[in-house]
């Protein structure tokens, strides 16, 4: 019998590992062009977007917070960038002449603002970060839609370089995938081998003890939030690269796939467990879903319900992982 509950255990400590194994092998059977190059290129280069988010996720649900403004923070920042190199980035009675570089560090920089707010909401006035972000949501949506006003903003030839980040290649890899591997390389370092990284995830397991160490624990969650807001801000820059457009409708439901990301990774929705390798697995586990359900030709609200449902199954895993854990 014990025997039995140490392999479920094991069975669940590398459950993200196997899962994402068994998809490989159940996507490679439903297509034989899956398994090659270009494939797995262009779907990573589709789910950029997302692995850039569920990085900076990760640190917020690591703490034990959420960001449920992510979908229209993309919305936001995309029809930003585009609207920047195409009319200029205006700087009180003056406009600065549409400059790529300069649209995406002002993009970068209002992305980070935003998620400061939250930040400050959630760590100084001690609002719900459910109810933060949410209201965020909404007041970022409405942004995206007043600069928009309520139309997409194409690049034009004046954006070639974007454009070419977006569909463009180096030594055979696409750049949103590089930018991904970055970022992710960035957060696995951080969280591994810095102090930061380390009092996130203890703030998460115990933040009154984090807090009785005499360390200031509204800092680092407002931090947290703040990357999450820079880090989105370039996921809506990749994502203006890739499709041309920025719109307000973009990133509707985003966050959904995000936080399943996360949790399909192991992370544990209260805080203080979680890794960029298995966050990284999760996003590539929910290509995989996704790109089986479209040769299924499954409709797009089902598939709405089969996310919803992968979100609860794998909580529901972490907690009977939790509890063999605890017997033993």
């Amino acid at each position: 019998m014990t025997k039995l509950k140490s392999t479920l255990n094991i069975l669940l400590q590398y459950n993200t590992l196997i899962i994402f194994c068994l998809l490989l092998i159940i996507s490679s059977m439903i297509s034989d062009s899956f398994l090659t190059q270009r494939n797995i290129f262009n779907l990573l280069r589709q789910h950029a977007d997302i692995g850039i988010i569920s990085m900076g996720m990760l640190l917020v649900i690591l703490t034990g917070g959420i960001d449920l403004s992510v979908g229209s923070m993309v919305a936001f920042t995309s029809v930003l960038t585009a609207y920047f190199v195409k009319n200029g980035i205006p700087l009180g009675f003056t406009t600065l002449s549409g400059s790529i570089p300069a649209a995406i560090i002002m993009t970068i920089f209002l992305g980070m603002l935003l998620g400061s707010v939250s930040g400050f909401l959630i760590a100084n006035r001690r609002i719900a970060p459910f109810i933060a972000t949410l209201a965020m949501m909404s007041i970022v949506s409405g942004f995206a839609f007043m600069v928009s006003k309520g139309y997409p903003i194409e690049l034009d030839e004046s954006a070639t370089a974007l454009q070419n980040f977006g569909s463009g290649y180096l030594l055979g890899v696409p750049y949103p995938v590089w930018l991904l591997f970055i970022v992710f390389f960035m957060i696995l370092i951080t969280l591994r081998y810095t102090v930061f990284g380390r009092i996130v995830i203890a703030i998460g397991s115990n933040e009154t003890a984090v807090r009785l160490s005499g360390i200031r624990v509204g800092i680092y969650t407002f931090l947290v939030y703040t990357i999450l807001g820079g880090l989105t801000a370039l996921a809506g820059i990749v994502t203006t690269a890739r499709t041309n457009i920025g719109t307000y409708s973009r990133g509707i439901g985003l966050e959904l796939d995000v936080i399943a990301a996360v949790v399909l990774g192991g992370a544990s929705l209260s805080g203080g467990k979680g890794t960029a390798v298995n966050t990284l697995l999760g996003v590539l586990i929910l290509a995989m879903v996704g790109n089986i359900m479209i040769h299924m030709n499954i409709p797009i609200q089902t598939q709405k319900v089969i996310k919803g449902g992968i979100i609860i199954l794998a909580v529901l895993l972490q907690g009977l992982q939790s509890k063999i854990s605890e017997k033993q």
